[in-house]
């Protein structure tokens, strides 16, 4: 079915090549029916050629000798023929068929068996210049954008299989550091929280000491649950049920769970101050939720900020400010300065760079550094809307923008390239950026291009050359014509005269005055120019028994 757009560009076009044809058929002198006909038919063919082009092609290569309306109209279905034909089988055989069918139209149009060679290689060359030549170009064009469409679905197909084999490489390697993780820290908590857990009920202990102790083992039972969890998420690759990680539980409490995101940052501190840290927190604004990403991200920063504070500042005063703004949440933890920085502190050297990247894939981010008047601060900005994250995968980069056609992958259609790139554009982009290897196909498509050039340029201009020197054998000067005397041998006058052999003079026979009886006539052009543009001055030599028996100048029109 054809869209709109489609029916109104063909509608068009048809009544263009109608136009076309009536008008060319009116200034080489035709009229009345032959302009409707001329006209009909190059409208009716018009709109056949792509449902029908080998019957197109072959009827107009055909008809375009006897109806020179055709003209424009042999160029379009040329060049529609090219592309829709399928098949090279097909094409080869329905442009020969096309080529016979125009040289022998041509033939009987212009029959002279004189000039038989001449008005066949005329119309190979015009046959070459209006068919077969748009036909080529626009048939590599059509394999060549057909191929680049087939290499980016192939490509997109590709980067799907290079991304799931990415995935089960990725859960292979999780499902791996989530074993080792549980064998060996599972493992040494296990045994803190055994031994935490005895010495919290020696009697020897004073009250001071066994709730030091306690708050030990709650870390300890706390750190084996927070282990259990990350194995998990590393193993399926899924958090604990929402319930459950907000569930607003404190530090202290006998399953070692703790709430998480912004419900648990109370929990944080409580844990700090019972340590023995003076912690203050304060809260302003209106309370928003935050996705659960942002809010697990929240959770994380103030975590990671107290766990620096403990080992950089031990007993240093700490603020926890959480502030709602308008447009995002806002979190910051600072701790004044020590007089006596530790030494020997155990850090792993990821705990702010894992923030950094937390704070990032939520569409946040995180500040750290020096506090003015000394001390240590971290701040975070994260927002409260839903961001997406960035794909594993650019599409359109990896296939270098060749395509303007979306392709459609499991997740919808991939777009390739800008949308303002026209074709033209990314066929030169991709020549220019592509090396050896992906622009050798335009290399050779242009080397192709030119080598037909070049081919159509060789033999025009031996046609021009060889229409002159044919025009040579078909015209005299006046004077020559005066030179010749009536009664003189015929072979001494052809002797003087050139053989008329040519094309130029084609049509001119049959058009003056009535020719002797059994005589056979030589006519020829004259080399001046006639009175009016409409007519031609002819010489004309009869001939009889061996003898010139007649010679007569006239005008015959064009």
């Amino acid at each position: 079915m054809w869209s709109r757009r489609r029916v109104a560009g063909e509608a068009v076009l048809a009544v263009v090549m109608a136009l076309l044809a009536a008008g060319t058929e009116e200034l080489l002198g035709g009229e009345g029916w032959q302009l409707a006909g001329a006209a009909l038919a190059a409208a009716v063919l018009s709109v056949l050629r792509r449902r029908l082009p080998s019957t197109v092609l072959i009827v107009t290569g055909g008809l375009a000798p006897i109806v020179p309306g055709f003209l424009v109209l042999l160029i379009l279905v040329g060049w529609s023929a090219g592309r829709y034909i399928a098949g090279a089988g097909r094409a080869l055989i329905a442009f020969t068929v096309a080529y016979v069918l125009n040289i022998a139209a041509s033939l009987l149009e212009i029959w002279d068996l004189h000039r038989s060679l001449t008005v066949v290689f005329m119309a190979t060359l015009y046959y070459l210049a209006t068919t077969l030549a748009p036909g080529l170009a626009n048939r590599y064009w059509t394999q060549r954008r057909s191929l680049l469409h087939a290499l980016q679905e192939r490509n997109a197909q590709l980067l799907r299989e290079r991304a799931m084999v990415a995935g089960q490489a990725r859960l292979r390697e999780r499902q791996r550091i989530a074993q080792d993780m549980h064998d060996s820290l599972g493992h040494q908590l296990a045994l803190i929280s055994v031994h935490t857990g005895a010495l919290e009920v020696d009697r020897e202990l004073t009250d001071r000491q066994r709730e030091v102790v306690g708050v030990l083992r709650n870390a300890s039972v706390t750190a084996m649950h927070e282990l259990r969890e990350v194995v998990g998420i590393l193993r399926d690759g899924v958090e604990a049920p929402a319930e459950e990680l907000a569930a607003p539980i404190r530090a202290g409490d006998e399953s070692g769970r703790a709430a998480r995101g912004t419900a648990g940052i109370e929990g944080l501190v409580e844990a700090a101050r019972a340590a023995g840290n003076r912690v203050e927190l304060r809260r302003r604004g209106e309370h928003q939720p935050l996705p659960p990403a942002a809010d697990h991200a929240a959770y994380r920063i103030v975590q990671e900020a107290l766990t620096n504070a403990y080992k950089y500042a031990p007993g240093a005063p700490i603020d926890v400010e959480v502030r709602y703004e308008p447009d995002s949440f806002v979190i910051e933890i600072v701790n004044e300065a020590v007089a006596t920085p530790p030494r020997d502190v155990v850090s792993g050297g990821q705990g702010l760079t894992g923030l950094y990247e937390r704070a990032r894939l939520v569409g946040g981010m995180v500040h750290a550094g020096p506090a003015d008047g000394g001390g240590f601060r971290v701040a975070g900005v994260l927002p409260y809307g839903v961001v997406e994250a960035a794909p594993l995968v650019d599409a359109a980069d990896d296939f270098r923008q060749q395509s303007t056609r979306p392709v459609v992958g499991d997740g919808g259609p991939v777009a390739v390239g800008p949308t303002d790139w026209t074709f033209t554009e990314r066929e030169l982009a991709m020549a220019l950026r592509g090396g050896r290897g992906r622009g050798g196909g335009v290399a050779l498509g242009c080397g192709i291009a030119f080598a037909a050039l070049v081919l159509l340029l060789v033999a025009g201009g031996f046609g021009i050359y060889f229409l002159m020197g044919s025009m040579r054998e078909g015209m005299i000067e006046p004077a020559a014509y005066d030179r010749v005397q009536v009664g003189t041998a015929e072979q001494e006058v052809r002797d003087q005269l050139p053989s008329g052999d040519t094309i130029a003079t084609t049509g001119l026979h049959g058009k003056g005055p009535k020719e002797p009886e059994g005589s056979k006539c030589l006519v020829l052009m004259s080399s001046e120019v006639g009175d009016s543009l409409e007519t031609e001055p002819v010489f004309r030599f009869c001939f009889k028994d061996g003898k010139l028996i007649e010679k007569k100048s006239y005008e015959v029109e064009r």
